[in-house]
C-alpha cells in the first residue's frame, strides 16, 4: 500500500515536471486593463517661469496660468517701492536741511515763517532714521521681487506632478457604537 502511494507521488511529479518542461515556448500576452495616458511635460518648465519672472514681475505667473496671483506681486514690489520712495525724500529733506543748517542759510526745518524748528540733533537723528527705513525698504522690495521668482519655479515645478482623485486623503469623523464616541480617521488611497 505505501509501495503504491509512493509510485503514484513520483509519478505525479515527473508528470508535472515533463509538462511543465513542454512548454516553454509558449507565449502569453497579456494587456493593461487601464488606460494609462502619458503624461507630458516639460522639464525647462520651472526654469522657463523662473526667467520671465525675472524679466517682468509677474509674467512667471502668468505663464503657469495663475493670474490671480499677479495683483499680489505687484501690490508687494509696490509697496515696497512706495516706502523706498517715501523714506528716500524724507532722507533727503532731513540731509538737505542739515547741510543748509551747517553753511548759515534759512532751511525748511529753521522755525522762521511758520515752520517747524528741528535742532542739528534731530536734522542727524532723522537722516540716521530715514536712511535706516530706506534701505530696509530697498531689501525688502529686492527680496519681495526675487520670492516672486521663486514662487513661479516652484509653482512651475509643482504643475508637473500627479494630483488626480487616484492619489486621495480623505479625513472623517467615524461614530464608534460600541462607547457612543466620536473618533477621527484618515485615510490614504493609491488606486492603480
Amino acid at each position: 500500500m505505501l509501495s503504491k502511494k509512493l509510485y503514484f507521488f513520483f509519478s505525479l511529479i515527473s508528470f508535472v515536471a515533463t509538462s511543465s518542461f513542454a512548454q516553454d515556448n509558449l507565449i502569453i500576452n497579456a494587456q493593461d486593463s487601464i488606460a494609462v495616458s502619458p503624461v507630458e511635460f516639460d522639464m525647462l518648465s520651472p526654469s522657463r517661469a523662473a526667467f520671465y519672472s525675472a524679466i517682468l514681475p509677474g509674467l512667471g505667473q502668468a505663464y503657469n496660468k495663475k493670474y490671480w496671483k499677479i495683483p499680489f506681486v505687484y501690490g508687494a514690489l509696490g509697496a515696497g517701492v512706495y516706502f523706498y520712495d517715501f523714506n528716500n525724500s524724507r532722507y533727503n529733506r532731513s540731509r538737505t536741511a542739515f547741510k543748509l543748517l551747517k553753511s548759515g542759510k534759512p532751511h525748511e526745518f529753521d522755525g522762521l515763517d511758520g515752520n517747524i524748528f528741528l535742532s542739528e540733533d534731530a536734522l542727524v537723528r532723522a537722516q540716521k532714521s530715514y536712511k535706516k527705513d530706506r534701505d530696509l525698504s530697498l531689501l525688502v522690495t529686492v527680496a519681495l521681487y526675487v520670492l516672486q521668482i521663486l514662487e513661479a519655479s516652484t509653482n512651475a515645478h509643482l504643475l508637473q506632478h500627479n494630483v488626480d482623485d487616484n492619489l486621495t486623503f480623505s479625513p472623517q469623523i467615524i461614530k464608534d457604537v460600541t462607547n457612543n464616541k466620536s473618533t477621527l480617521v484618515a485615510s490614504l488611497n493609491f488606486k492603480f
